[in-house]
């Protein structure tokens, strides 16, 4: 803890991604005074280890949000409408990890390594994208600064980790059922059995929508990101969920405005930051989802020419969908808030 740092809070500490973001913060050495974790009514009181030491988890209310600086929330959109504004009201700058707010006007929708300067428009509320566009344009943003891109199709491979703690359960006890035997408890996260499946879809589907939530969301969120209108960037998404713990995959076929061979693009995704080339397919060295857990980097390999388009390359794209996709980007959004003064201190200690 740094002595003259800010008073963090994080929203939904419990969870997959509050719990990764505790993690982040003490790795990263963010320079926090006081971190204050904040959980759902039956969580409050819990104990959840942090830094080498331990942090008793509140529940949100008016007189406990006093006093933050910033705060990270992963805790779902109905909370985040209801407490974002409240909790930028008494203070704190938040960086929001929902969906609810990604796509208002006055909201910036930030990739650390992308867009940075989107920060500085904040209101108060900074939104992090989804994780499936989030790692895709951390390997895109290179290629369209350079050539530019036209098109972008995408197909996604998600992990149950993105659902949360009980998607991770049902796939652990179906896939504990069906290698010994028995009959599997049924579905409950999913629509169908995720263990020895694999469901394309992800999310939900809206009425007189052949595409799920998840689908538009990348779809949309990838555009604002990169900021580029509907009408400059072609974009089609298919999410697919696979029972994988940890690691998201991606599989895209990118159309430039300008040609790019493979090689150029391994030489331009190599100099880019927060991106790993593993590309030597020959030899069995490509990303793989039990190789990403636990990085931060988004890993890209498979670069090569689509035969069907002289502009276009298909790339494999992999990244831990908890840390860069969710916390690990969360945490550095905070850290260029503090670097471009964009924090409010204020200061008053919260009541416990």
């Amino acid at each position: 803890m740094a002595p003259d740092g800010y008073r963090v809070g994080v929203v939904g500490a419990t969870g997959a991604v509050g719990s990764t973001m505790l993690q982040v913060l003490a790795e990263r050495g963010f320079p926090a005074a006081e971190v204050v974790a904040f959980a759902s009514e039956r969580s409050a009181g819990r104990k959840l280890s942090f830094d080498g030491g331990e942090l008793e988890c509140r529940q949100l209310s008016s007189e406990t949000i006093q006093g933050l600086d910033l705060v990270l929330s992963s805790a779902g959109g109905a909370v985040s409408a209801e407490w974002a504004p409240k909790l930028v009201e008494a203070g704190a700058v938040v960086v929001d990890n929902t969906s609810y707010w990604r796509m208002h006007a006055d909201v910036p929708l930030v990739v650390a390594e992308v867009n940075p300067q989107a920060l500085d428009s904040h209101v108060g509320i900074v939104a992090n994208p989804n994780c499936s566009a989030m790692q895709m344009v951390v390997a895109l943003a290179p290629i369209h600064r350079a050539v530019g891109i036209e098109r972008i199709v995408v197909s996604t491979y998600q992990p149950v980790s993105g659902t949360g703690r009980r998607a991770m359960e049902e796939l652990r006890a179906q896939a504990h059922a069906v290698l010994h035997e028995t009959e599997p408890p049924p579905a409950e996260v999913y629509p169908h059995r995720i263990a020895f499946n694999v469901l394309p879809q992800v999310e939900t589907f809206q009425v007189d929508d052949d595409y799920t939530t998840e689908e538009r969301k990348m779809m949309a969120e990838t555009r604002k990101i990169l900021g580029v209108e509907a009408d400059e960037l072609a974009i089609s998404a298919t999410c697919v969920r696979v029972p994988v713990l940890y690691g998201e995959s991606e599989s895209v076929n990118v159309q430039t405005r300008e040609p790019l061979s493979p090689q150029e693009c391994r030489e331009l995704l190599a100099r880019a930051p927060g991106v790993v080339v593993v590309d030597a397919p020959a030899n069995g060295v490509y990303p793989l989802a039990s190789d990403v857990a636990g990085r931060d980097e988004v890993l890209v390999g498979r670069i090569r020419r689509d035969p069907s388009h002289e502009r276009c390359l298909n790339l494999w794209v992999v990244g831990d969908n908890l840390r860069k996709g969710a916390a690990t980007n969360a945490v550095q959004l905070a850290e260029l808030l503090h670097e471009r003064g964009l924090i409010r201190r204020t200061g008053a200690p919260a009541p416990a």
